[in-house]
């Protein structure tokens, strides 16, 4: 990738072509979850802006720019009160739109508050976390996945921080074969105990563990397509091995979500839908949301689960490059691949911190499993130019709030070998059918088994001299 290239693509701050193209969408600020408790306060970073996120005495949620319009003190440490959030060097407060409400320190009849406004940003709280858009002018609704519009007892949030850009953190998700390595346990666990953790259940309709799959099959088949969100990435891995007649293979559907996102199976019922939210441009937050098909999700297990392995109030990870990740040597002899626990946040997190904090895209060498991450390149660098130059972005979903689920719908699931197609409509068909809150969202086919015959499968560019020239195709 040329150097020009990768910084249009890492750079996301206020002014840059970059920035400017993340704006066009709705953004995870915070969970919920942190705006309870007695002082709903929390500052908020988020693509190179110092922001103050609160909740007013009418429960009514601002996002505002953290220094007082006044000179400049920390907003985020000020008096939540008088509806608004006041300054706690003269007392000038703020509502949740950035009025100035109040200059207690000066004369009775000025006008002063009238004429001060700081900035603010529209916000939605849904099914967790509570969403910003940073862009101009009216915002769009949010887009109907399936992971907004589940009923609230069906989903469950949770969010951790990389000490690296955003785009390392996204690309780890749409590249399947890194899984038979960096998640590869040598010992496999009782897929029954697997509730909340990856790559810990079976397969839908057999009793195979995921871990023996990816630890056994290292060379998928990929497949990608681009769709109306971004991506969607096929992994086929062909189970031929002991014991096994090649009859059978393992299908992984997985979806790049534009900006940032990715959808991925949890298990057989539930899909992760992550954002990697750039906090600025050596540093970001993935955001979760698990949303469930079949039952409601046990979110006290799913959190005290997530917990371990972070800190509070940042949600920043016990395991980190200041402490080398607690890199344990003879577990990288018998038990994992990394020697780093069995989280498998950590594994990803270890993997892109390691790449630096922003890493150099002029020295890497493609390989023909980076195919979805070359798509992925292409098309954001496209989009940026598009926004640049006053269009929008093909991926640009407005979706209205009462329209049926776009999904995407991904799969892990062991099907005929051939055949991937019909078992994936045959699979998600009866996965919908059955669930209690989906069964009547049809449309969300569309993103998945209906949209596959038509659609075309990206070439692999991967050994292309420049696989970012964007002239032909």
């Amino acid at each position: 990738m040329r150097a020009e290239d990768n910084r249009k693509i890492t750079e996301t701050g206020p002014g840059t072509p970059g920035g400017a193209w993340m704006r066009l969408y709705w953004q995870p600020v915070a969970l919920t979850e942190e705006m309870e408790g007695e002082r709903p306060v929390v500052p908020v970073r988020i693509l190179g802006e110092d922001l103050v996120l609160f909740r007013d005495d009418d429960g009514a949620i601002g996002l505002i720019d953290r220094r007082c319009a006044h000179r400049g003190a920390d907003l985020s440490l000020g008096r939540l009160e008088d509806g608004g959030l006041r300054c706690y060097f003269h007392g000038w407060l703020f509502g949740a739109d950035g009025s100035c409400l109040d200059t207690p320190a000066e004369p009775a009849d000025s006008r002063l508050r009238s004429k001060v406004r700081i900035r603010s940003y529209p916000v939605r709280e849904r099914n967790g976390i509570v969403w910003a858009f940073l862009g101009d002018g009216t915002p769009p609704n949010l887009p109907a996945l399936d992971c907004l519009i589940a009923p609230q007892e069906y989903t469950f949030a949770f969010k951790g921080y990389l000490d690296c850009n955003w785009l390392q953190a996204l690309e780890v998700g749409i590249d399947p074969a890194h899984a038979s390595y960096l998640h590869r346990f040598e010992n496999d666990e009782d897929t029954a105990d697997g509730y909340g953790r990856q790559f810990r259940n079976a397969s839908l309709g057999t009793d195979l563990p995921m871990t023996r799959i990816l630890r056994e099959y290292g060379r998928p088949e990929i497949l990608n397509a681009r769709t109306e969100y971004g991506q969607r990435l096929v992994a086929l891995r062909r189970l031929d091995g002991e014991g096994l007649d090649g009859s059978s293979t393992h299908v992984r559907i997985t979806h790049q979500v534009f900006p940032h996102g990715i959808t991925i199976p949890l298990s057989a019922t539930m899909a992760i839908t992550q954002w990697h939210v750039p906090t600025d441009d050596v540093s970001c937050y993935w955001y979760a949301m698990f949303t469930s098909l079949d039952e409601p999700v046990d979110k006290a297990t799913m959190r005290a689960q997530r917990l371990e392995g972070i800190t509070l109030p940042d949600y920043k990870p016990v395991r980190n490059r200041a402490n080398n990740y607690r890199f344990d040597p003879h577990e990288q002899r018998t038990q994992t691949y990394t020697g780093l626990g069995r989280d498998i946040n950590v594994h990803d997190q270890m993997a892109v911190e390691g790449q630096g904090r922003i890493y150099d895209r002029s020295h890497e060498h493609l390989s023909r499993s980076d195919r979805a991450i070359v798509t992925y390149r292409r098309m954001a660098l496209q989009a940026i130019d598009t926004v640049a130059e006053g269009g929008s972005p093909e991926t640009l979903l407005t979706d209205t709030a009462d329209v049926e689920s776009r999904g995407p719908i991904p799969l892990d699931g062991i099907g005929p070998t051939g055949e991937w197609e019909q078992y994936w409509a045959r699979s998600i068909a009866d996965l919908r059918k059955a669930s209690p809150w989906a069964s009547r969202l049809q449309a969300a086919l569309a993103t998945g088994p209906a949209g596959v015959p038509g659609s075309e499968i990206e070439p692999d560019r991967s050994g292309s001299p420049d696989a970012y020239d964007r002239s032909n195709g």
